[in-house]
């Protein structure tokens, strides 16, 4: 047992759930002869120690079941008075099953009790309708509840996830292997007539990708453990995903510079070395917990960077020029990185970025407004997440009126059957109840027996019951779902004998309540969005990449025109470290409506979840699945460039694009959002048809980079360089995007 995968943690659940459920069980039961109470005791542990899943370190834990308690007494309290009419109680049943499980999308704290809240509410909203036994009830959750607080404390804990902010201080500690390598090639280390010295340079960066590939991929949140996943709107949630998106955006450009970087490039190697160090400190932060003192050498190397390519800006090559603004954007990303780390253990905002549109808008937000904007972006019919409630509470909702239409006893356990056995495909769903049918079926046969045999024994229920619960609720989710719909029978007719005689068809209707609860929850699954994640992701995904190629044109216009786009005021005296592109000309930032990154930044999300999803649906996992993770890499480069391109503009509107760069810049733009596009297509007609794309983008050839170069020549000295640098970074921006999208072809292509 303690050998199969997760087999310690089904131990020790089964261990608190008999602890913690049938002490207050026989203590109400026996010794204060009050069977009721008794009965939600019960019922206040099982859910808790069964069904929820609750993260943290024991303090958390205990302080996290104390706040459910009040929720359980005005669930157990809707519940006991919605029992007098069966409409009465479905209508409450719809809202507390949707709003328990739409509250998921606020993190993994909260959708591990979904289906505790849900439990609290089904029990007492069946007949008998008894508001005078309210009392007695609230008494019983509320020692249950108590008690399972208390036996989580003194149990011990098997082995716990690793937390996400170690997996993703891992992402960042290779990183900074990668940059330094990177910087160490570029460097020139070897030198011109030492090819030995940078053959064995470039074969030690690829090596440090490759770890970093590895290490990133270890924090997709669908590899991750549930109640680890960064997806509440808590601040440290909120900032950890924001370090994943920085630091991903800076492998992308260290892969282009490994690609094709030209050295050496003594200014580049420092600055990349720069940036290894600050993502070296941001993996500390985030590894030990706290945020520590702000370093500004990366910040003042940038501007040090910034101001060496303007000053050499004549003669240079377009190459040089797209090298130089790659290398910028990954140590801009490091900036970043570090500064979301350290917002994440409670840093204050650093005052550069504490502004209307910058790229930490949330971090200058209060809780609740967090946790509304994050409800608002789940509430359309496209996220898994509102399909998945709405499923859920309709199938709950339906299933209490057919009880209370047919007057089935035991109706609480068609509920309860719809609750464990329904899942997010219908798929998935019909693949459940065979075994579950199964196991309830071999549970009935072996409780009639033993009904038979016992009789009316006290004695033996009672000694029985903890040997039942230990056993079952241990092996049988080890062994699989009928062991555990069988032990699940046996251990209700073994609880139900305790406070009613003793009756042999009792069995007999657990068996058919089980049934008609699985057809119910097949039935419902069939008819509401079938398909689950499997039916959502493709059209999340393709929506993404569709806003995503958008906002490449839609951010490239507002950065040629210096308006819009986010960018926001000039920074205080100091506050600037030279990344800006010029003197702020004034305007409001602060629209959402005005960011151009916005409807790409939710489709991103909603893609996201339904991906997560996705991976937790078994039906058709052996089939060959399309390179998600890949078809949401370019919208991914596009949103996290996109917010660090305009994040190291916002010190001012930036400088005047001359129009024949302007027209360019948007030619390029068109291609690229085209190119978009098509790959767009690759993925809609799972690859089906694979198009030609207009690139590849060489540097030589770019019309933009020409454009820079032309302006740099032809006004020599008197030339703008914040203009030139412009034009040089929004194309190194936008060709790395298409560079994406080449590769979504080329993976359909194979």
């Amino acid at each position: 047992m303690l050998r199969q995968d997760q087999g310690p943690e089904h131990l020790r659940r089964a261990v608190w759930a008999t602890v913690a459920g049938l002490t207050g069980f026989y203590l109400l039961r026996y010794g204060f002869g009050a069977p009721d109470m008794a009965l939600y005791a019960l019922f206040g542990a099982l859910p808790l120690t069964l069904f929820a899943q609750v993260p943290g370190p024991a303090e958390q834990r205990t302080r996290t079941f104390l706040a459910v308690l009040p929720a359980g007494w005005a669930l157990v309290t809707a519940g006991t008075l919605l029992a007098a009419h069966s409409w009465s109680a479905a209508c409450g049943l719809f809202v507390v099953g949707f709003t328990a499980s739409f509250l998921g999308v606020g993190g993994p704290r909260l959708g591990g009790l979904a289906a505790a809240f849900q439990l609290y509410y089904l029990l007492p909203c069946f007949p008998p309708y008894a508001p005078e036994a309210l009392a007695g009830r609230l008494g019983g959750l509320t020692v249950g509840i108590l008690l399972t607080a208390l036996v989580d404390r003194l149990l011990w804990r098997d082995e716990q996830p690793v937390p996400y902010r170690v997996l993703l201080a891992d992402a960042v500690d290779a990183l900074a292997s990668y940059c330094a390598s990177t910087a160490r090639l570029m460097a020139g280390s070897g030198g011109s007539g030492e090819g030995g010295g940078e053959a064995a340079d470039r074969s030690g960066a690829r090596r440090d990708q490759e770890a970093a590939y590895r290490a990133l991929q270890a924090t997709l949140l669908s590899r991750v453990a549930p109640t680890e996943r960064p997806t509440s709107a808590s601040l440290r949630d909120r900032a950890c995903y924001d370090v994943r998106a920085a630091v991903r955006h800076v492998r992308a450009q260290l892969d282009r510079l490994l690609a094709g970087a030209e050295g050496p490039d003594p200014g580049a190697a420092q600055l990349l070395d720069c940036a290894a160090a600050a993502l070296r400190d941001a993996g500390r932060v985030l590894r030990c917990g706290s945020a520590g003192p702000r370093d500004d050498a990366l910040a003042m190397a940038l501007s040090s960077f910034r101001a060496d390519r303007a000053r050499r800006l004549v003669g240079v090559t377009a190459l040089r020029l797209r090298q130089d603004s790659v290398v910028q954007a990954a140590a801009t990303g490091a900036l970043l990185a570090g500064e979301g780390a350290r917002i994440a253990f409670g840093a204050p905002l650093d005052a550069r970025w504490r502004w209307p549109g910058g790229p930490f808008p949330y971090a200058a937000l209060r809780a609740p407004s967090r946790w509304w904007r994050r409800l608002r972006l789940h509430l359309t019919p496209r996220s898994v997440l509102l399909q998945n409630a709405l499923r859920l509470a309709l199938a709950l909702a339906g299933a209490r009126l057919v009880v209370g239409a047919l007057d089935l006893p035991h109706g609480f356990w068609v509920l309860l059957t719809i609750i464990s056995l329904m899942r997010t495909s219908a798929a998935d769903t019909r693949g459940a109840l065979p075994p579950a049918f199964l196991g309830v079926a071999v549970g009935a046969v072996l409780a009639t027996l033993m009904l038979v045999v016992v009789g009316h024994t006290p004695a033996f229920y009672i000694a029985a019951t903890p040997v039942v619960f230990l056993v079952g609720f241990s092996v049988g989710p080890v062994l699989g779902t009928a062991w555990t719909q069988a032990a699940l029978t046996l251990v209700l007719i073994l609880l139900f004998a305790q406070i009613l005689p003793p009756d042999r068809q009792l069995p007999a209707m657990r068996l058919l309540d089980v049934v008609i609860g699985g057809s119910l929850g097949a039935v419902a699954s069939l008819l509401a969005w079938p398909k689950g994640a499997g039916g959502e992701l493709r059209r999340s995904v393709v929506n993404f990449m569709v806003r995503g190629a958008e906002a490449c044109k839609a951010v490239t216009l507002g950065l040629c025109q210096g308006s819009g786009s986010g960018i926001g005021p000039a920074p205080g005296p100091g506050q600037g470290h030279g990344i800006g592109y010029g003197p702020a000309r004034g305007h409001d930032a602060g629209n959402r409506s005005a960011d151009p990154l916005h409807p790409a930044h939710a489709a991103m999300l909603l893609a996201q979840a339904a991906h997560t999803q996705y991976r937790t649906e078994h039906a058709g996992r052996d089939r060959a699945t399309p390179p998600w993770e890949t078809a949401m890499q370019p919208g991914h480069h596009t949103v996290s460039g996109g917010e660090l391109f305009l994040a190291a503009r916002r010190n001012g509107e930036g400088p005047d694009v001359p129009a024949d760069a302007t027209s360019v810049l948007m030619t390029l733009a068109d291609r690229v959002a085209d190119d978009c596009l098509r790959a767009t297509e690759v993925v809609r007609s799972a690859g089906a048809d694979v198009p030609e794309l207009s690139g590849p983008y060489p540097a030589a050839e770019s019309a933009p980079l020409r454009c820079a170069v032309a302006q740099a020549q032809a006004r020599g000295p008197d030339a703008d360089p914040a203009a030139v640098l412009l034009i040089a970074d929004t194309e190194a921006w936008l060709t790395g995007v298409a560079h994406d999208a080449a590769r979504v072809v080329r993976t359909a292509a194979r």
